[in-house]
C-alpha cells in the first residue's frame, strides 16, 4: 500500500516547521502564491511567535526517481512543553516519526521526551540531524549524541538543512523506505480515531480522523463510540493544507469529515468513528485525557461580555482538547471562569487567543496549582483557587504538586542553575554528564516553576540551557494563605497559597505594589498582607492633604494644634464611612507581575 503516515518531532526551535516547508516545496504542495515561511502554521500567533501550537495535517504526492508514486500524510506537531499533548495525539495517527535534532544545539530535554513518546507509540524512528549549514554546527557530534543518549544509532542519520533544502530527497526516501505502510482492511468494519477538530459557522464541527479500518464514503451514516448517536456524512475530504473535498476516506488516509454535528460536546477528541450499518466492536484504545495543571481565573473586563467568553471558551475547547473551564464568581471581579491548562505558556497562549479572536478584554488571575488537603474530620478535598481555602485550624495535612525537572545545559553554568533551582526548593537527584552537557534531573514544587523560572534560566545560561518536566504526585509541604485586604476589607481576587518561607516576601511585594496603583483618597487607605489574623506586610496609599493653617499668619501655636485636631477628626469619621474602589488597573497591575 503506497501511503505513509509520519510526524515531525523535535525540541522547540529545532526547524520543525521550515523543514516542512522544504518538503512542500519539493513536492510542489506551495504554489508560488502561496510561498511564506511556516505554511503549516496558520493560526497568526503561532507565526509571530515563531512557535507551532496545534498539529496541522497534510496530504502530499511523491513520486520516486524509480517512478512509483506515494501519498505522504504529513503532521507537524509542537516542540513546546506544554503542548505535548498535541503530539501525543499526532503520533496516534502516525506509523513513523521524523526525529529532528539541531546539529549545533544537540539533544535536549524534549528531544528525548519525544523521542520516548514514539517509542512508546511503537512507531519507526527516522533521525534527521538538521540545520547543518550554521557556522556552529557540528553534525557527526550532534548525531552520536543521539545515539548516546536515546539509543538511536548514529549511521542511520540524515544530514539536512531546512533553510536550504540539503538532504529533503534523502529525507523522502527514508521515510518510503524505513516507515511502514498502514494496516488494516479496507473492507472490515469502519474504525476511524479522531486525532483533533475545529468548529466551522456554516458546517458545523469538522472531525479530523485517521482512518484505521473500513473505508468512508460521503452520504454514509456514522456512529461516534462514546455517546452512540448517528449522524448523515455530507463531506469527506483531505487537507492540502486546506480542507478538500474528495469522495472517500479508506485504510491509512488521514481526512476530515463534516456530518452536520451542531453540539460541540458530542465530538470528542481521542473518540472512535465507525459505520451505523457495519460497526466496530471495538473502539481504538483513543489517548488518556490530559490532566489540566495550572489554573487560573478569566473575568471579562466589561460584564456584559460574560455570554460571549463563554461561547468562546466552547469553540477553543473543541479545538483543544487539555483546556477546561467552569464558572465562578469573584466579589471583585464579578462573573467569569475557572480555566485550567498544560502550562503557562498554554494559559498564555488561550488568553492571547480568546482577545484576538473573538475580540474580549479580559483580567486573569494569578495562576495556581491543585493543592490536596486532608481536613481534620478524615476528609479529602483537592483545590486550586485560594478562596475556597479552609482556615488553618480544619487543615491536618497540605499536600502540593512536585514534578521531576530535566535540565540540559553546558557545563559551565551548572552552578548557578543549580543556584536557582535550590532557591525554587529542588531537590537534586543525579547528574549525568552526556559529552559537553550535563544534564541535572530535580524534584521541584511544581508551583516553583510557574511564574519566571523559565526565563531565569534562559537568562542565567544565556539561552543554552532547556528544560522538560513530568508530575510524580503529591508531598506534604507547609502552605499558608496569605490574604489582603485594603481599608481593612479583605479582596478575594488576590488572595494567593504560598510555602511558609516565601510568604513574607510576596506579601511585601503584593502591598507594596497595590500602594503604588491604588488612587489617593481624602483619607489614608492601609493595604495590608495577612496570614490567618496575623499581619505580615503593610503600607499606606496617602491621603490627600487640604492646608488648614494656610490662614494662620503668626498667632498663637495651640489654634493651630485645633485646626489640625479637627482636620483629623473629620478624616476618621470620612474613613469610617468611606469605601475605596479598587480600579482594574489595579488587578491587572499585580496580576501580571513576575511574581
Amino acid at each position: 500500500m503506497n501511503v505513509r503516515n509520519f510526524s515531525i518531532i523535535a525540541h522547540v526551535d529545532h526547524g520543525k516547521s521550515t523543514l516542512a516547508d522544504r518538503i512542500l516545496e519539493r513536492l510542489g504542495a506551495m504554489g508560488e502564491r502561496d510561498k511564506r515561511d511556516q505554511t503549516l502554521d496558520t493560526l497568526e500567533l503561532e507565526r509571530e511567535r515563531g512557535i507551532t501550537i496545534k498539529s496541522t495535517p497534510i496530504r502530499l504526492q511523491y513520486k520516486r526517481p524509480n517512478g512509483e508514486e506515494y501519498t505522504l500524510n504529513l503532521i507537524d506537531t509542537p516542540g513546546h512543553v506544554d503542548f505535548n499533548y498535541e503530539v501525543s495525539r499526532s503520533l496516534a495517527a502516525c506509523e513513523g516519526v521524523l526525529l529532528l535534532v539541531d546539529a549545533s544545539q544537540g539533544v535536549e530535554a524534549q528531544t528525548i521526551v519525544n523521542a520516548y513518546l514514539a517509542i512508546d507509540n511503537n512507531l519507526e524512528i527516522v533521525p534527521v540531524v538538521n540545520k547543518i549549514d550554521l557556522p556552529a554546527a557540528d553534525p557527526e557530534g550532534a548525531a552520536k549524541e543521539l545515539e548516546d543518549v536515546i539509543g538511536i544509532p548514529a549511521d542511520g542519520a540524515i544530514f539536512a538543512s531546512g533553510k536550504t533544502g540539503i538532504g529533503v530527497d534523502e529525507i523522502l526516501e527514508a521515510i518510503v523506505e524505513r516507515i511502514p505502510a498502514p494496516l488494516g482492511n479496507p473492507d472490515g468494519p469502519l474504525k476511524a480515531l479522531i486525532f483533533d477538530s475545529f468548529y466551522d459557522a456554516y458546517q458545523g464541527v469538522i472531525l479530523f480522523v485517521r482512518v484505521l479500518e473500513g473505508t468512508l464514503h460521503a452520504k454514509d451514516q456514522i456512529t461516534l463510540f462514546s455517546n452512540g448517536r448517528t449522524f448523515d456524512v455530507d463531506k469527506v475530504g483531505t487537507f492540502s493544507p486546506g480542507l478538500v473535498v474528495g469522495s472517500e476516506l479508506t485504510v491509512g488516509s488521514v481526512g476530515w469529515i463534516a456530518a452536520g454535528i451542531k453540539d460541540i460536546h458530542d465530538a470528542q477528541v481521542g473518540d472512535t468513528v465507525t459505520s451505523k450499518d457495519n460497526a466496530t466492536t471495538e473502539p481504538f484504545p483513543g489517548f488518556k485525557p490530559a490532566q489540566p495543571v495550572v489554573f487560573s481565573g478569566l473575568y471579562p473586563t466589561n460584564t456584559e461580555d460574560y455570554r460571549r467568553l463563554r461561547e468562546a471558551l466552547e469553540r477553543l475547547k473543541l479545538n483543544d482538547a487539555a483546556f477546561v473551564f467552569e464558572p465562578e464568581t469573584s466579589e471583585a471581579l464579578g462573573f467569569g471562569f475557572r480555566c485550567g491548562f498544560l502550562g503557562l505558556l498554554h494559559a498564555e497562549i488561550i488568553q492571547e487567543r480568546l482577545e484576538r479572536e473573538y475580540d474580549l478584554d479580559l483580567i486573569a488571575t494569578a495562576p495556581a496549582v491543585v493543592y490536596r488537603l486532608t481536613l481534620t474530620n478524615g476528609e479529602v478535598f483537592e483545590t486550586q483557587n485560594p478562596a475556597e481555602f479552609p482556615t488553618k485550624d480544619r487543615i491536618d495535612v497540605m499536600e502540593e504538586p512536585y514534578i521531576k525537572l530535566s535540565v540540559m545545559l553546558p557545563e559551565e553554568y551548572v552552578g548557578p542553575v543549580m543556584q536557582l533551582l535550590q532557591d525554587r526548593r529542588g531537590v537534586m537527584k543525579t547528574m549525568n554528564y552526556l559529552g559537553k552537557r550535563v544534564e541535572l534531573l530535580y524534584e521541584v514544587p511544581f508551583a516553583e516553576i510557574l511564574y519566571d523560572f523559565h526565563d531565569r534560566l534562559k537568562s542565567i545560561s544565556r539561552g543554552y540551557a532547556s528544560m522538560d518536566y513530568e508530575q510524580i504526585g503529591y508531598r506534604e509541604g507547609d502552605l499558608v494563605k496569605v490574604d489582603i485586604y485594603v481599608n481593612q476589607e479583605m479582596v478575594d481576587a488576590l488572595a494567593v497559597i504560598v510555602h511558609e518561607s516565601k510568604a513574607y516576601s510576596l506579601g511585601r511585594k503584593i502591598v507594596d505594589k497595590m500602594a503604588e496603583v491604588i488612587p489617593r483618597q481624602m483619607f489614608a487607605v492601609p493595604v495590608q498582607a495577612a496570614i490567618g489574623g496575623k499581619i505580615i506586610a503593610r503600607a499606606t496609599v496617602k491621603a490627600y492633604r487640604k492646608d488648614v493653617l494656610a490662614k494662620c499668619y503668626g498667632g498663637d501655636i495651640s489654634r493651630k494644634k485645633k485646626l489640625l485636631e479637627k482636620q483629623k477628626k473629620g478624616k476618621a469619621r470620612m474613613k469610617n464611612i468611606g469605601t475605596v474602589e479598587v480600579p482594574q488597573e489595579a488587578f491587572l497591575a499585580v496580576l501580571s507581575t513576575e511574581e
